[in-house]
């Protein structure tokens, strides 16, 4: 037995004699994607490039989960990391079966390049639903979960997660290829950089991929900056680059003039695999004395590690996850709870709960109606068995004497429904039946082919990004002759990312995102009042495009709620359901660090909410201008009901950032807010319940 086969050993002394049998010239071709076998060590072929951002994707059926900002809406990290297991599991299934008969082709291995944790810090970008929000330590309490439950506690992984695009990475997607992100120390350390940190020291994310960018005139996939970040942090993983972005080194950033330049830049700053082929060049890097062998060599340890960490050269209980598991009404049950928990109820003038006594007709219309695509989101799975918005609500009413009546009403993203038609030809049939109807369910908004990534989306003339936060023209129109009927009118929303639907006159709004295979399902629960709404905003809803930043401005300076109070439409953190939950009092456990949150339900409805806990610095002028998240628990109270709920706050909860990037005390004197809101004057006069104020002295 050679040492590489001998289970009883570390996966590093596996790894590295597993390396070092291989010659040279099988080591280079290890370092890219689409591996190939090395017959004679029993190593076969491997690709490196599978996604699960949400679910196993584009490999064929599985479970089909909302996509990462709707999870992100939920505000709970248990359930986020039971979703994790969940990928992890199908991703091992799939592999388990398709390896069997010889299937190892692209999406169909367990390195899964997810969860993506950059931070969603302007609305136009359109890559902005693949994230956890806006904020740092949302972003990183739910990614840490997620590479948890992805990778599993085992003695191997059940999959490998991959912290993404390392870092500072939020668009614009028509640079991506040659911007250089000016990012200060402070906002480095603040915002783009914990919840890489965490997921690297916390989580032992196993992979870190670059991101195509550059980061204050480096390029992310070759930055000494980032790569000592990960050292510092003891990262111990593999590292990859974005697809094709090295051989933007030489193409777009002019940092090197050859792909083989570009090749030994990126591995010998640290880029052990490219998802690209620029390192087909790599043994002409060598022949040219750009790169050492012992580079290439400790690349392809790190690489075999990875495989080993997964017992793919094993016999292990891993390899008995049967195929069956694969969307199976387990998984799919966990689909709905997700995306129940997810939804966002913005508004609601005493519409809602519908009650199926007082209604014979319901009225649904809107291009995301009866749309697969407005469950999907991007890098998705194919659902065994989709339930669309339209489906939901009419299996719902289904012998209740209820008449659904149905019309697209406008087109997603024209101006018309039919090409050869005028301009609003959906527009008579939707007022048709809003006449005939006694309440109106208006599902409208985005898809990912109006929001979503470069060369991966229908809106090529914005690489995927957003150009304002407006609805396309059809369906504004749309929205505005079917309200001014003055019929009791649900508007349904569904996006990743910031929209102000021009809805003041509607009764209800539902911001839904893209809530996976059973959204419609879940949307007809929260409509009839099977489910309450409890989900909250993980990003701020501006008013419009005009109070925003300019896009290619990476300060943080009037962004988010922690920057900004000013454009604001509806907060972070914001979400009404069908109860009334107050926080009566809290108290700060000082020995603890923990503060204890007592919570009434003092409505007539039982319901799931969010206690948020924020906190400011009174002394610090480093500190936020707001008070920032630091801490977060889901609790579920019947009505009448009360809870006491403990929340542990870290240390971070009482450290600021200065203008080096120093992680320092925030000083003595603190207010801690609790709430099932953030602190702020809006969220109050849309309906949250008040705010509790601590102050802490330490």
């Amino acid at each position: 037995m050679e040492k590489y086969q001998d289970p009883n050993l570390s996966f590093q002394e596996r790894a590295e004699d597993l390396a070092d049998q291989m010659t040279f010239e099988e080591q280079a071709p290890q370092m890219r994607y689409e591996a190939p076998a090395v017959d004679r060590l029993g190593i076969p072929a491997f690709n490196w490039w599978s996604e699960g951002l949400h679910g196993v994707a584009r490999s064929g059926t599985a479970t089909m989960f909302p996509q990462a900002i709707a999870l992100a809406a939920m505000f709970d990290d248990k359930l986020l990391g039971k979703v994790a297991k969940i990928i992890g599991t199908e991703a091992r299934a799939k592999y388990n079966a398709s390896s069997k008969k010889g299937d190892r082709d692209i999406y169909k291995g367990l390195t899964l390049w997810s969860p993506n944790i950059n931070i969603f810090r302007d609305p136009r970008w359109g890559r902005g639903h693949e994230t956890y929000g806006e904020d740092p330590y949302l972003t990183t309490k739910l990614g840490v979960s997620f590479v948890k439950g992805l990778q599993g506690d085992g003695k191997y992984m059940l999959a490998a997660g991959c912290a993404k695009h390392f870092a500072a990475h939020s668009g614009p997607e028509a640079l991506r290829h040659e911007f250089n992100t000016i990012a200060s120390k402070k906002d480095l350390a603040e915002t783009y950089l914990p919840a890489f940190e965490a997921l690297v020291k916390d989580a032992k994310v196993e992979g870190v991929m670059g991101a195509y960018t550059r980061l204050n005139g480096e390029p992310t996939c070759a930055s000494s900056f980032l790569m000592g970040k990960l050292k510092e942090w003891g990262f111990d993983g593999y590292f990859v680059s974005d697809c094709w972005a090295i051989r933007d080194f030489h193409e777009a950033h002019h940092v090197t003039k050859t792909p083989s330049e570009s090749a030994a830049m990126a591995v010998n700053a640290g880029c052990d695999l490219n998802c690209g082929h620029t390192y087909l060049y790599m043994m002409q890097a060598a022949g040219e004395g750009l790169v050492s062998k012992e580079a290439i060599r400790n690349a392809v340890v790190h690489l075999m590690r990875t495989r080993l960490r997964l017992g793919l050269f094993d016999k292990t209980e891993l390899d008995d996850i049967p195929y069956d598991v694969v969307a199976c009404d387990e998984h799919r049950k966990v689909s709905l709870e997700c995306a129940e928990k997810s939804m966002v109820l913005l508004k609601n003038e005493g519409l809602l709960p519908l009650k199926k006594e007082t209604i014979k007709s319901i009225a649904v219309i809107g291009p995301n109606s009866d749309s697969i695509d407005a469950l999907r989101g991007n890098y998705y799975g194919t659902s065994a068995a989709p339930k669309t918005f339209l489906e939901g609500i009419r299996e719902e009413v289904e012998g209740s004497g209820i008449r659904v009546y149905y019309a697209e009403g406008a087109s997603l993203s024209q101006d018309r429904i039919q090409p050869l038609a005028q301009a609003g030809d959906g527009i008579a049939e939707a007022q048709i039946i809003v006449e005939m109807a006694d309440v109106i369910v208006l599902c409208v908004g985005l898809d990912a082919t109006l929001e979503g990534e470069q060369g991966d989306t229908g809106n090529a003339f914005d690489s995927g990004d957003k150009r304002d936060l407006l609805l396309p023209i059809g369906q504004r129109v749309l929205i505005e002759k079917v309200l001014a009927l003055g019929k009791p009118t649900v508007v349904v929303l569904s996006a990743g990312s910031s929209i102000n639907p021009l809805c003041e006159g509607a009764d209800a709004l539902i911001q839904a995102w893209y809530p996976g295979e059973l959204g419609g399902t879940a949307l007809a629960n929260i409509l009839f009042g099977k489910t309450s709404p409890s989900g909250k905003l993980p990003v701020t809803f501006y008013e419009s495009i005009e109070g925003i930043p300019d896009f290619a401005d990476y300060s943080m300076k009037n962004r988010t709620y922690r920057y900004t109070r000013d454009n604001i439409l509806y907060p972070f953190g914001f979400g009404l359901s069908y109860g009334n939950v107050v926080v009566t009092d809290a108290v700060y456990d000082a020995s603890a660090s923990a503060v204890t949150v007592s919570v009434e339900n003092q409505g007539d409805v039982a319901t799931e909410d969010v206690v948020q806990i924020y906190i400011r610095s009174n002394t610090s002028s480093d500190a936020t201008p707001f008070p920032k998240l630091c801490g977060f628990a889901r609790v579920a109270i019947p009505a009448g009901g009360e809870e006491n709920v403990t929340i542990p706050l870290e240390e971070s909860a009482f450290s600021v950032v200065n203008d080096e990037g120093e992680v320092v005390s925030g000083g003595s004197d603190f207010t801690l807010f609790a709430g099932t809101s953030q602190p702020d004057e809006l969220s109050q006069k849309l309906g949250a319940g008040p705010v509790v104020k601590v102050n802490i002295v330490k």
